[in-house]
């Protein structure tokens, strides 16, 4: 079968979207790539967003490819599925660019993953994929009978049928990704990385998936929920592959880097660069010290509350002291050049408080963030708890209440972003 994976031009105006808006590569393309081409496929990968390539030019390159199966993406690369931009304007206007001359049209990304039925009715697509994506994407090319593929939704007649819950892929042995030279000159962006400049092309790695914790605040219900340390070949492989096309920088886009003293040590011998994301209470200061030594300068530790007792209410299960949580980003910010504390506005955290605390940390040169506000997205705790398992509905309810909360956003998203059937106003509806 021929299919064509497709990550497409993203256009944040007007969206609540606090995520990095730089191109990334599509993890999630590349691993079903790779498993597409293993099995015997053939293979069009496109990253319009990377290649600054329009809809229409999008979708002509999948055309003249004569696709069989056209998947999308509904999430900007699987580092940001847990905060993506929660309307599919996107994605439509390619698929709507498309105009049915890709064959089978597949969307995967959190969307589908937590609303299958309605990312079904806005994208107006074959099939949805439930989950994490890259082994359901080689299922749905080699099956005739959608009946068969396991953590999909898809039209039947006029009943939407859904196969399964969300998947879980294996993952662990995962095989190293390999990019297209073009791609890897194009991909300029250092992720996260505030030390220097870009000194050569910047990657995305990843080295585990899922994480052990279930804060409230996490989308990680439907997909990148459980705990997943990837095989330490592949990972190095991968890596080496980079470096080879000249890559000085990778982010790892792991939910949470714990620990790993063998793929530290590794990486002490290798002229690479990279970034991380992790909880900083989980970090010993002899680990934090060879952190450092293998090349990280950039750490996003998530804090999130300055109290016990927000940090309790965030499920954070966090057993450290505020004061403990301080000295470890200090001891960390002596090896690695920009340690961040994420912090997140939650109920009872005195602004005073927060600002003398801030203020602590930056004059021992470790950045703490102003508090930012929560948006309750479908796959997480928080959503759940305040309204039960999304249905249909759940991203315009999430929206609504998000923007009728908070009069202040971060200051990387618009001032003044739109209601979701606004930036939606090209969808259809289920």
């Amino acid at each position: 079968m021929r299919v064509a994976l497709v990550n497409p031009a993203w256009d944040y105006r007007n969206s609540i979207y606090f995520g990095c808006r730089e191109p990334h590569f599509a993890l999630e393309l590349g691993y079903s790539a790779a498993l597409l081409t293993a099995a015997g496929h053939d293979v069009l990968m496109l990253d319009a967003h990377l290649c600054e390539l329009t809809h229409a030019q999008t979708a002509e390159k999948v055309a003249a490819f004569g696709a069989d199966m056209t998947v999308v993406t509904t999430a900007p690369t699987y580092l940001f599925w847990r905060c993506a931009p929660p309307e599919l304007r996107v994605p439509r206007a390619f698929l709507d660019a498309l105009a049915g001359r890709g064959g089978r049209t597949v969307a995967v990304g959190p969307h589908g993953s937590a609303t299958p039925r309605a990312t079904l009715g806005k994208l107006d697509v074959d099939a949805v994929v439930r989950g994490e994506c890259e082994e359901i994407v080689l299922r749905l090319a080699e099956a005739q009978d959608l009946r068969s593929v396991p953590s999909i939704a898809y039209r039947d007649g006029g009943d939407v049928r859904i196969t399964g819950g969300p998947h879980a892929a294996r993952f662990s042995d995962a095989p190293a990704l390999r990019w297209p030279a073009e791609w890897i000159a194009r991909h300029t962006h250092h992720h996260h990385r505030f030390d220097q400049g870009p000194d050569g092309p910047g990657a995305e790695v990843e080295a585990s998936r899922g994480c052990p914790y279930t804060c409230s605040f996490c989308a990680k219900i439907d997909f990148r929920d459980a705990y997943r340390r990837r095989d330490l070949d592949p990972v190095l492989a991968e890596i080496d592959g980079l470096i080879a096309q000249g890559v000085t920088y990778v982010y790892f886009i792991d939910e949470i880097f714990l620990p790993q003293k063998p793929l530290l040590e590794a990486l002490v011998a290798r002229d690479l660069r990279f970034g991380i994301q992790t909880r900083i209470d989980l970090w010993k200061p002899d680990m934090l010290d060879l952190l450092g030594a293998a090349g990280c300068v950039s750490i996003e530790a998530g804090i999130e509350s300055l109290t016990v007792q927000g940090r309790a209410a965030l499920d954070k299960k966090c057993r450290a002291t505020t004061d403990e949580l301080a000295e470890r980003l200090i001891h960390a910010r002596k090896t690695v050049p920009f340690v961040q504390a994420n912090l997140i506005k939650v109920a009872g955290d005195d602004p005073a408080m927060v600002a003398q605390w801030r203020d602590h940390l930056r004059g021992r040169g470790v950045w703490a963030n102003d508090p930012v506000p929560l948006y309750p997205y479908p796959s997480s705790p928080d959503y759940r708890r305040l309204w039960g398992e999304p249905d249909d509905l759940a991203w315009e309810r999430a929206h609504a209440h998000y923007l009728g909360l908070f009069d202040a956003f971060s200051d990387i998203q618009e001032e003044r972003p739109l209601p979701l059937r606004e930036l939606e106003a090209a969808c259809g509806r289920s």
